[in-house]
């Protein structure tokens, strides 16, 4: 293409300079229009065929062309995320009881059997006897079982008091625990502490089971047992629930015990009223 000169004529008079309008022609008389201006127009289409234009090789040669395939072989190539290894859980089911003493006679001057033990800070924990339940025992003869192993006493079961469960993670697997507790009444026997589970056990006023007992779960069912002693003494033991069916139970169960706070539990009166595994 050849650039078009301006020429004066001689003499003229020449006015202020305006600027040229310089247009480039093509080869075939048509005008050649600037890469800006096509893509401009290319990208206002909204409708109609696709137009055809042929890429300069700097366009494409672009570096956005080129990272769009290295990016999605990245992907491809990333290894996949595994999440943490999950815990087993295990299923434990245990059995203990409030035996009374005195439970016929003046509220004053009743009394309850509670074990205490000591947990990692060297605390005094005080709550109610209970154990696992064995292969061929009912949950109230579980209670029964327990509450003399613990407490040194013997005791016959009245009414249910209610069902605990709540979890804890020892020895590399999540155990989610349930408690059968029962209402007992005192038959015989003498507290003692020769259980290597227990650091002492003690007759605790009725009255002061509230205050005493280290676990919100149990100080409630304190309130259950005090609302059947109160039916008891005005209408008889006709006046309390039936005991709910229990079968013996067929299988031998694991024996884990907490040696830290269930997690996200660190005080022995937590969301679920339990700390340390009983």
């Amino acid at each position: 293409m050849k650039r078009g000169r301006v020429h004066h004529r001689r003499g003229a008079p020449v006015g202020p300079c305006v600027p040229a309008t310089i247009t480039w022609v093509s080869a075939d008389g048509g005008e050649a229009n600037s890469g800006r201006r096509r893509r401009r127009r290319r990208g206002r289409r909204t409708s109609g065929p696709k137009a055809s234009h042929t890429e300069s090789p700097a366009a494409e040669a672009s570096p956005a062309a080129a990272v769009t395939p290295s990016r999605a072989a990245q992907r491809r190539s990333r290894p996949a995320r595994h999440g943490p290894e999950r815990l087993r859980t295990v299923h434990e089911t245990s059995a203990g009881g409030l035996v009374v003493d005195g439970i016929d006679g003046p509220r004053e001057e009743q009394v309850a059997a509670l074990i205490g033990r000591v947990d990692r800070r060297g605390r005094m924990l005080w709550s109610l006897p209970k154990g696992h339940i064995e292969v061929g025992e009912t949950a109230e003869q579980t209670a029964i079982r327990e509450v003399a192993e613990e407490t040194g006493v013997q005791g016959s079961v009245l009414a249910a008091l209610g069902s605990i469960d709540y979890w804890f993670v020892t020895d590399g697997h999540r155990v989610h625990k349930t408690v059968h507790h029962y209402l007992l009444r005192f038959a015989s026997g003498e507290l003692c502490d020769d259980d290597m589970e227990v650091a002492e056990v003690a007759w605790v006023p009725i009255r002061e089971l509230a205050s005493r007992l280290a676990y919100a779960d149990e100080r409630r069912l304190a309130l259950v047992a005090d609302e059947l002693i109160d039916r008891l003494q005005a209408d008889g033991p006709a006046a309390l629930p039936p005991l709910p069916v229990t079968a013996p139970w067929r299988r031998q169960q694991t024996h884990s015990r907490a040696r830290r706070t269930r997690t996200g539990e660190p005080s022995p009166d937590p969301k679920n009223g339990r700390g340390l595994d009983p």
